[in-house]
């Protein structure tokens, strides 16, 4: 962790691959000896130069970069060390090899550029947190007692109603912080945060390079990273926040904890301790859901055997003859048989998921106001609340295809002079990318959509071909073998199209060209997660919305590829079969991707990485490399932490299954909850043993997800509007149990469901064949809503199909009405920001102005009392006591400009 003087700390650390081969003509072949020549600037074997007579050496093309490399560093080092930096190397005792450059930060650049970074640092003043009183507090206080062996055990500040006053660091009005040790005043979070402000922007005049970005895209350097605070695990009593983190954060052993959400963000930045506060509070939330979700599903199980429309469709004397399956093939079949098909859509399509849907909705509005609410806090305790943008460097690869544009431009003649001081990428310059990211995401919609007609093609052709089978118990199980089969190629499908949209979608925003990096994340996120959204539901959504709306009748069925007919709904509807989609395609996705793929890729990585470094350096002994490694080849074997995104997006999808269809699947939160349990010591673990430590970032929200999750929460409502009223049986159950029915009871609802249909309409070469009782059969049932064969429009749809349509949709305006105005009215009930928290950052507005007010005061006093004693001690007329004023006359004049700088630091507050 230190320097070799175990005195000045390591804050950040540089590696790179270094080769010393060099390509010489041997003495005898080809020339009697090595070539010389006389040179005034030459490059020697050592490597360095001199002057004179100097040996000259012919370089092969791998040298030559290798040697372009070396003067890269060197002179990339040099300008770290003129910005105040110390610089620690490895000798480069090897012929190649890896080698490692460690930093640090002393002092007086420390606070430099903590001024420039305006970071909030403690000062000395302390106040107190007004807590709320009356039954709120008794409430806390209960909570807090019942929770206590649920906190995780990390030292925590022994007054927590006491907060430190934080101010911008200022080396002006340094007697305001609270300074006992210039090396811990500022903790190893911010010293390196501060070192990769100053790599980021110390430039090379190599390829007109801007910072350690560049250098790392030009293989210059392979890795820049601070470093961990020593081993996670180990027989070492030391304690470190790392192994204090993965003690009572990262391991499976301590699930039932809470997070150190405050140590977290003190080591790894506040933009993943703002992740982890989101997946905590996600996760909390999803527990009531859960609840209700389990309560639905037993209330389905509970009122199975009382439901009348599943009772008769199961009551073999109800003999209910229903039409072919298939051309052929198929015989007439009793309704009896689908009896296990009813009874199972009955537990999830009851009068239940309605208000379950209802209770949903305003569930994601109280968790999206939730997290605001959180964030507020969150942000209050941090110190973020007035945080401003920082501005961001440009990427490397804006820079490159900048000094690309400026080159082209030198050559054709401009009228404006200054232009090229104010050259920047036009929309010009961009519109190739943007053309190419319009056709590819088109394409690969269009490619997810192809997927999914591909597995329609499947079912409906297995279908047809297990129809023809020789084999009775293979017939009867056609639809089950179709269903199960066909939603784990969709699966299969989707995880592999993940994995593939992913990737082009960072390709599609490297093309792009975006200036920033926060603009390159927010574009690569929504690129990526359309993509993924299309891929994730486009199945569901069929099933959902289109699956069995197309068929026809009998006597006029819809018929693909010459011979195939449309597939049709289950005879319970298409609810189960949606119901089955949603979960396997959830769990796969959530124990394939997200868990075996989390752990899997991470280890087969550091595996190759490992082998490849093994077989790339020689095998020589290095003497002055010590038997045990350090803390930055430790590190370095680690994975590169490549950002938040992937975390958020499969949190972000999850969020997704759990409302969009969850009147279909009640325990989706459920799954959903199992899942986050695990995720989130997955995700610390991998933080805290497998990754290399990231960089700090300050942020006071989480950003365009916060979007995001809005949307699909508005978008929830009507998706699960559509879903009860056109998917399930819902508005036609309360449609014939108020219009219809005789007696206002369900009885007789299935026979009401079924249309009927003279077989002797059937098309020549369709009917069954060899079927026993084909002469017994004068009609057979169909499930629509179609005038009977003996009426004048025989087969058009009845009174009450265009009823029951119009139901649906007064349903659909009704209920998304409904659900938006009680989101709009949660919304408005809870404020964003907490009671007590905003009249705490009024308060320390205030506080603040005392405090410099006092602090100002004294320092006049002080000042005042001098000069009064010196003037005194001038009258005696000595000639040290005239020396002694007039410094107290220069000390006087320094503080009436300090004094001065604050004031108008005053009026600002």
């Amino acid at each position: 962790m230190h320097f070799r003087d175990s005195k000045r700390k390591v804050d950040y650390v540089l590696a790179y691959h270094y080769r010393k081969h060099l390509t010489r003509h041997p003495p005898g072949a080809g020339s009697p000896e090595p070539m010389r020549r006389f040179a005034s600037l030459a490059l020697v074997l050592n490597g360095g130069t001199g002057k004179g007579r100097a040996e000259v050496i012919e370089l092969g093309p791998l040298d030559t970069l290798e040697e372009e490399k070396r003067l890269q560093r060197e002179e990339y080092e040099r300008n770290l060390v003129e910005a105040g930096l110390e610089i620690e190397k490895d000798p480069e005792n090897k012929s190649q090899g890896l080698s490692f450059v460690r930093i640090h930060a002393p002092w007086q650049v420390l606070s430099r550029e903590a001024e420039l970074l305006k970071i909030k640092m403690p000062t000395k003043k302390m106040y107190e947190i007004t807590e709320e009183g009356g039954i709120l507090k008794t409430l806390n206080e209960i909570w807090c007692k019942l929770t206590e062996p649920l906190q995780p055990q990390v030292p925590q500040q022994e007054n927590t109603n006491m907060k430190s006053l934080s101010y911008p660091f200022s080396r002006e009005k340094i007697y305001l912080y609270n300074i006992k040790d210039k090396d811990t005043f500022f903790d190893n979070a911010t010293r390196s945060r501060i070192v990769r402000e100053i790599l980021k922007r110390t430039p090379t005049k190599a390829r007109n390079s801007m910072g350690i970005g560049t250098l790392i895209a030009n293989n210059v350097y392979d890795a820049a990273y601070p470093l961990h605070d020593g081993e996670y695990e180990g027989q070492n009593d030391d304690m470190n926040e790392r192994k204090l983190l993965y003690q009572e954060w990262a391991r499976y052993g301590v699930f039932y904890k809470f997070q150190p959400i405050d140590l977290i963000r003190k080591y790894f930045g506040e933009k993943i301790g703002l992740y982890f506060a989101w997946l905590g509070l996600y996760t909390e939330f999803l527990i009531p859901s859960s609840v209700v979700g389990i309560i639905v599903f037993l209330y389905g199980c509970i009122t199975i055997e009382s439901d009348i429309p599943s009772k008769e469709m199961c009551d073999q004397r109800n003999a209910f003859t229903m039409c072919p399956l298939c051309d052929k093939f198929c015989d007439y079949w009793n309704l009896s048989s689908a009896c296990a098909t009813a009874r199972a859509s009955h537990l999830f399509d009851n009068p239940a998921t309605v208000l379950f849907s209802i209770f949903m909705a305003l569930w994601a509005t109280m968790f999206l106001e939730q997290w605001k609410r959180l964030q507020m806090r969150l942000s209050y305790f941090w110190d973020l609340t007035g945080l401003e943008e920082e501005e961001e460097h440009p990427r490397p690869e804006y820079e490159t295809k900048l000094l690309q544009k400026k080159l082209k431009n030198k050559n054709i003649p401009t009228e404006n002079a200054n232009e090229d001081e104010k050259e920047k990428l036009t929309w010009g310059d961009r519109m190739p990318g943007y053309a190419a990211n319009f056709g590819l995401i088109l394409f690969m919609i269009m490619l997810t959509f192809s997927a999914v007609f591909g597995v329609i093609v499947y079912r409906i052709t297995t279908a047809a071909a297990l129809s023809f089978s020789t084999n009775e118990t293979t017939r009867s199980n056609v639809r089950v073998t179709v269903t199960a089969t066909a939603v784990i190629i969709n699966l299969v499908v989707i995880l592999i199209l993940d994995e593939i949209y992913g990737a082009v979608a960072k390709w599609l925003t490297e093309i792009e060209v975006p200036k920033t990096e926060k603009t390159f994340e927010e574009r690569l996120i929504l690129k990526a997660f359309l993509l993924k959204f299309v891929n994730s539901y486009a199945p569901i959504f069929y099933v959902a919305f289109f699956k069995g709306r197309f068929v026809g009748r009998p006597g006029h069925y819809v018929y693909v590829f010459g011979g195939y007919r449309m597939e049709e709904c289950a005879p319970g509807g298409c609810l189960m079969e949606l119901c089955i989609q949603l979960s396997i395609i959830m769990l796969g996705k959530q124990l394939i991707q997200n868990n075996l793929f989390e752990i899997g890729i991470p280890k087969l990585k550091k595996l190759f990485r490992k082998l490849k470094d093994e077989r790339t350096e020689p095998k020589e002994m290095d003497t002055n490399q010590s038997k045990d490694p350090q803390q930055w080849d430790l590190d370095y074997i680690l994975e590169p932490f490549t950002g938040l995104t992937p975390e958020y997006m499969e949190m972000i999808i999850q969020f997704g299954f759990v409302t969009l269809f969850v009147a279909s699947f009640p325990l989706a939160p459920l799954f959903a909850l199992l899942n986050n349990i695990i995720e989130v010591r997955l995700d610390a673990k991998k933080f805290v043993t497998e990754l290399r430590r990231p960089d700090t970032v300050r942020a006071k929200d989480i950003g365009i997800w916060y979007n995001i999750l809005s949307g699909i929460g508005k978008l929830s409502v009507i998706i699960n509007a559509f879903v009860i009223a056109v998917t399930s049986d819902f508005i036609p159950r309360l449609m014939y149990q108020y219009a219809y029915s005789q007696n206002g009871t369900m009885h007789g609802f299935i026979n009401h469901t079924l249309s009927y249909f003279n077989v002797s309409h059937l098309k020549a070469g369709t009917q069954p064949e060899n079927s026993p009782f084909a002469q017994d059969v004068l009609f057979c049932r169909f499930k629509d809503y179609r005038e009977p064969p003996w009426s004048q429009n025989q087969y058009e749809f009845s009174k009450q199909y265009w009823a029951i349509l119009s139901a649906r949709l007064a349903f659909v305006i009704l209920f998304q009405n409904l659900v938006m105005f009680l989101s709009v009215l949660v919304d408005w009930m809870i404020p964003d920001i907490p009671k007590d928290i905003s009249e705490q950052i009024k308060k320390e507005k205030s506080v603040l102005v005392d405090f410099f007010l006092k602090e100002e005061h004294e320092k006049l006093k002080l000042i005042e009392s001098f000069i009064a004693r010196d003037k005194q001690k001038h009258k005696s007329g000595t000639k040290g006591e005239r020396i002694r004023a007039a410094s107290f006359c220069q000390f006087n004049r320094s503080q009436k400009g300090s004094f001065a700088s604050f004031s108008s630091q005053h009026t600002e507050v």
